[in-house]
């Protein structure tokens, strides 16, 4: 199957070999008339528009083609469509190149050992949640990590420090103290004496 392009030099050639009329050959090619007598127009503008481009990005290194595009129209006054001169952008390959994130290389965690005994190691974690009025209440978490007891759970819609520290007291006095409290995104936290 044959494009638009080539269906017009056959009429093309049929023209001025052959000696056919023009509306003749574009029927029998199935070329439309305003398609034979089409001619490309401002090539040289083209390359006008393809130096300006090389030399805005040479000179601006991140510049994509919007910033490009805004100063040809508005600095420099030129009246092409944003359609031609991106299409020019896109054939000279002056597209930015995307950046990929870097990723950050975390440390693998240490596995939890299991204690071997109750009340050795704890693990303290703070949880959100809302009520169905909106409103956003905090949850203290206080659990044994050798049988996964719970050995305090402190709720209200604000937990200051002092609030934290009297539950754990209270805890301490009812439980006993621990040797090690986990704690997310701290190792380990020695209990003083």
């Amino acid at each position: 199957m044959t494009g638009p392009s080539q269906r017009r030099e056959m009429a093309e050639t049929a023209v001025e070999r052959r000696g056919v009329s023009i509306a003749l050959a574009c029927r029998a090619f199935g070329v439309s008339e305003t398609c034979y007598r089409y001619s490309p127009k401002l090539k040289d503008e083209n390359e006008v528009i393809a130096d300006l481009l090389t030399g805005l990005t040479d000179a601006r290194k991140t510049w994509g083609f919007g910033l490009c595009f805004l100063h040809l129209r508005n600095v420099k006054e030129h009246p092409w469509n944003h359609k031609r001169v991106y299409r020019l952008y896109c054939q000279l390959e002056l597209n930015l190149r995307i950046k990929p994130r870097k990723r950050l290389k975390r440390e693998k965690p240490d596995i939890l050992a299991v204690p071997d005994a109750p009340n050795l190691t704890w693990s303290m974690d703070f949880m959100a949640d809302r009520l169905g009025d909106g409103r956003a209440f905090r949850l203290l978490n206080v659990l044994d990590d050798f049988n996964r007891e719970g050995r305090g759970i402190e709720v209200d819609f604000s937990l200051p420090a002092e609030r934290v520290i009297r539950s754990l007291n209270r805890i301490i006095e009812w439980r006993g103290k621990p040797g090690t409290i986990r704690v997310d995104n701290v190792r380990n936290t020695s209990v003083a004496s």
